[in-house]
């Protein structure tokens, strides 16, 4: 039994994935700038309910940025919730209204970077936290990379930013070592070695996205 389930809910038979899970009741617990909380009453198998606590999400898109030299572009940026810093790859919500995710997946590569890229394809989309979040990140291998300009003025945390970039093989390795642990990184990089190396192919960059967020969009 899990926290949020409803006490003396006891075992059910096994419905092998043919329950339907639908939404009895919503309650908005908390709404903010870039995320909210909803608490759900869900029909659970065998006739029960349980309270499911969802965080929703604009989305978000990631950038694996590899050079001709076969270097990737990372960014060492400042997480508070873990009280340090993170390597990661750039990376930006999906909070402009219309905002294709490549066109959002380009800005951010240059506004946090400073690099334009001429290619581009999809590597994966990871859904970070299933288990209490919408939150799904779509992660672009860019390549055929160009110097651009940075932006002069910045957000608070972007003014701390400190961008480097490492052989591909050597990012790869610091994941498997544990110094990079950000999900979208973790994945991306792993995704970007097996294209780079032959191992596997690409996606069109406007591949149909399923677990795109909408709902915090919805909410205007």
């Amino acid at each position: 039994m899990t926290p949020t389930d409803h006490p003396g809910s006891g075992p059910v038979a096994r419905t092998g994935g043919a329950h339907e899970f639908s939404t009895v009741s919503s309650t908005d617990v908390y709404v903010g700038k870039i995320l909210a909380l909803r608490a759900d009453e869900v029909a659970m198998p065998g006739g029960g309910q349980a309270r499911r606590e969802v965080v929703e999400h604009y989305g978000a898109v990631a950038v694996v940025a590899v050079d001709d030299a076969d270097q990737v572009v990372l960014v060492h940026q400042y997480r508070y919730p873990f009280g340090r810093r993170l390597w990661e790859l750039p990376a930006g919500l999906l909070d402009v209204e219309a905002e294709p995710p490549l066109r959002t997946a380009q800005r951010e590569l240059a506004e946090e970077a400073g690099v334009a890229a001429e290619h581009w394809e999809l590597l994966v989309d990871v859904d970070t936290s299933p288990g209490f979040s919408d939150e799904s990140v779509r992660v672009f291998l860019a390549t055929g990379l160009s110097d651009v300009a940075l932006p002069d003025a910045v957000g608070d945390e972007e003014a701390d930013l400190v961008i480097r970039r490492f052989p591909l093989a050597e990012a790869v390795a610091m994941v498997l070592a544990g110094e990079i642990v950000n999900g979208p990184a973790v994945g991306g990089l792993l995704a970007a070695q097996a294209v780079r190396t032959g191992q596997a192919r690409g996606r069109p960059a406007d591949a149909p996205w399923i677990d795109r967020p909408s709902r915090f969009r919805a909410r205007g």
